[in-house]
């Protein structure tokens, strides 16, 4: 019996383990890094280690430090989470030589699941259907293909090459990234991605949990899965289920993991992995069979049998989506920092099985969480799940529209457009889902008069609160003068630039009139912030209310909220009509460094993985300079134009933070 066990992993997964630990009667130790040591996993534990491993990423993937720290606080098993950890036969082998009880695969068992390709080829050989590998570029047949890492999960490294002249190029680029062997397979258009959920005992029972939809991906990374597919009926879930079964059995396979296919519009499907986790997603399955997969998993650990005879009945329907610290109109640059408030409304139950349809939230930050590049982008995992399809979809796009999401940029409006989007509504999705609809991308305030009427907001709530805060005559409205004068005025970095936004109060305090205007940057100085006309298309706006936090307008006779959360210089306001981040600019602005003609600084926080240039080297426009790794991901930096490498700060291994200068080029 376990009676206590470790978690070897963070953030939410650890999260989710422990809630079921405590259901269970089972104590609970987290491990931890220096980056982590106030994170909600460390303090919901029973016992916490420090682990001594480095970098925050390194430290997490010291086995020998985990098994370390389950001897000391008497841990008797060890659950690797669903990371590197859980996947890793060696980890596994050195945990059952401890004399500990191992929540995961066995270890033979991974060994063979570590290379993709020869699992490929065991599968084949039960007549599952698989797509053909090449290791040799020569052989590859014809084009396009995708290049994949032998090793590992997640997608990471994963790259489509539709011509012979980056085949060279790409191999190199994912094989530097993966950190193993690669090999190529036929690259298949307009598919989806299914998994089937799978639990395997040591007394020969496997049982599938329905399929799961994984196809809305970015970067061969999955960021919403639902239950069932829309794609799937009844013949087709049995054909996949009895493929899984049988891949399965195959390879010997004992615990919690998932069999993924591709599926083709005629219905064709084809092997791709076995991923022996618990995997991200699981949160959808549960809801739909009411099963606690974790409970499951730990049962099958301990050698006991699993309790249900087949596939659970599937129950209503299940969306899942992952709230990541990225940016998505920026190539998915990963974000850092301090993320000022988290907070979603309605939800019914966390990191648990719910007891009826509603929303549970699966999250490893919470207000004031310190977001760094290191461990992945995920924030948090919302789920939906409701009787049908369409109302979980409804129920999922509305709360995220509500949630506060403050201090790191977020994938938050894409989901929510995606979940919206007719084509998603319709169930029409494939792998490449995203890369055909850029109107995705845009994010939800983008109106001009909301952004407008944000401004305002934020501008009469910072007056509300230097009210407040005042030591003498603080009842006086604000900017009140004996004799009317001009407006108060603010500048706000907006979404789209510097916004400059002014109003005039009347003696009771009353808005007497509006504006906002968009600010050329060149302006942005004590000239530049002058008086600007009245314009006549602003909508006609009355102040209901207007606080330090929340702001009533009467807009055109439509009431609107606005929650506004100042953080230092920055407004963060939530509204109907979506969430803004808004930057006061200075009135008297400290002159700032011009940097040097020609410099390439950081896009975002990383460590320089690649450094391909020297100075005094001349390069040409889009020539691939250097690269950062952040996230788990590769970032290139390439040249803007030709010219010559004049500095060359940065060397391999270096951390950079946003901003930091990587080269100088001299142009031609």
């Amino acid at each position: 019996m376990i009676r206590r066990l470790l978690v070897a992993d963070r953030g939410e997964i650890a999260r989710r383990v422990f809630s079921t630990c405590r259901l269970v009667g089972i104590e609970t130790v987290a491990v931890y890094s220096d980056a982590d040591s106030d994170a909600p996993h460390v303090a919901e534990a029973d016992y916490a280690v420090r682990l001594d491993g480095g970098t925050a990423a390194a430290a997490y993937l010291r086995g020998d430090l985990i098994i370390t720290a389950a001897q000391r606080t008497g841990a008797n098993a060890i659950h690797p989470g669903n990371g590197l950890l859980a996947e890793d036969p060696d980890f596994a082998a050195a945990v059952a030589d401890a004399g500990m009880i191992w929540v995961g695969a066995p270890a033979k068992t991974l060994g063979t699941l570590r290379s993709k390709r020869e699992t490929k080829e065991l599968v084949a050989e039960a007549r599952v259907p698989v797509l053909p590998s090449f290791t040799e570029p020569a052989k590859v047949p014809g084009y396009p293909v995708l290049i994949k890492p032998d090793a590992g999960s997640g997608g990471a490294g994963m790259r489509v090459v539709r011509d012979a002249s980056t085949l060279a190029e790409a191999i190199a680029s994912t094989r530097r990234e993966a950190g193993c062997e690669v090999f190529c397979e036929p690259y298949v258009e307009d598919v989806r991605h299914i998994e089937i959920p799978i639990l395997a005992d040591e007394h020969g029972a496997v049982v599938p949990f329905g399929e799961r939809e994984c196809s809305v991906q970015r970067r061969y990374q999955q960021i919403i899965e639902e239950t069932p597919s829309p794609a799937v009926d009844p013949g087709l879930r049995e054909e996949l289920c009895r493929a899984a079964i049988v891949a399965v059995r195959a390879i010997g396979y004992v615990g919690a993991g998932a069999v993924e296919f591709l599926l083709d519009p005629e219905g064709d499907f084809w092997f791709l992995e076995l991923t022996p986790t618990l995997q991200a997603e699981h949160a959808v399955t549960e809801c739909v069979s009411g099963y606690d997969l974790v409970r499951l998993q730990l049962l099958v650990a301990e050698g006991g049998m699993l309790p249900m005879p087949g596939p659970p009945p599937i129950r209503g329907h299940a969306i899942e989506v992952r709230i990541c610290a990225e940016d998505p109109a920026y190539a998915w640059l990963p974000a850092s920092g301090t993320l000022h408030r988290f907070a979603v409304p309605d939800v019914a139950g966390r990191f648990r099985p719910l007891p009826q349809p509603g929303l549970r939230l699966d999250a490893g930050v919470e207000d004031g969480s310190v977001i760094g590049v290191h461990p992945d982008p995920t924030l948090a995992k919302l789920i939906a799940w409701a009787p049908t399809r369409q109302e979980a979809a409804r129920m999922l796009a509305s709360a995220l529209t509500r949630t506060q999401l403050h201090g790191v940029a977020t994938n938050r409006d894409l989901l929510v457009r995606v979940l919206r989007h007719h084509s998603f509504r319709t169930g029409d999705l494939d792998t490449g889902f995203l890369d055909r609809r850029p109107e995705v991308f845009a994010p939800l305030l983008s109106a001009v008069d909301a952004v407008r009427i944000s401004c305002l907001a934020a501008a009469l709530a910072g007056a509300a609160a230097r009210r407040s805060a005042a030591t003498v005559l603080a009842s006086l409205p604000s900017g009140w003068r004996n004799v009317p004068s001009g407006s108060q005025t603010a500048v706000y970095d907006g979404p789209a630039g510097p916004v400059e936004v002014g109003y005039r109060m009347d003696r009771h305090g009353e808005l007497a009139g509006w504006w906002v205007r968009a600010v050329d940057p060149e302006e942005l100085d004590l000239a530049g912030l002058g008086q600007a006309p009245v314009l006549d298309d602003h909508p006609q706006t009355v102040v209901v209310t207007a606080g330090d936090e929340r702001v009533v307008l009467d807009v055109n006779g439509i009431r609107l909220t606005f929650n506004v959360h100042r953080v230092g210089e920055v407004s963060y306001v939530d509204s109907p009509e979506g969430s803004v981040a808004l930057r006061e600019l200075s009135r008297f602005p400290l002159p700032a460094p011009e940097a040097a003609e020609g410099s390439l600084i950081a896009p975002l926080p990383g460590a320089v993985r690649r450094v391909l240039v020297v100075p005094g080297q001349r390069v040409r426009a889009g020539e691939l300079l250097l690269t950062l790794e952040a996230m788990k991901l590769e970032h290139p930096v390439h040249a803007p134009s030709a010219g010559v490498v004049a500095s060359l700060p940065v060397h391999p291994g270096a951390e950079v933070d946003t901003g930091e200068l990587l080269a100088v080029l001299d142009p031609e």
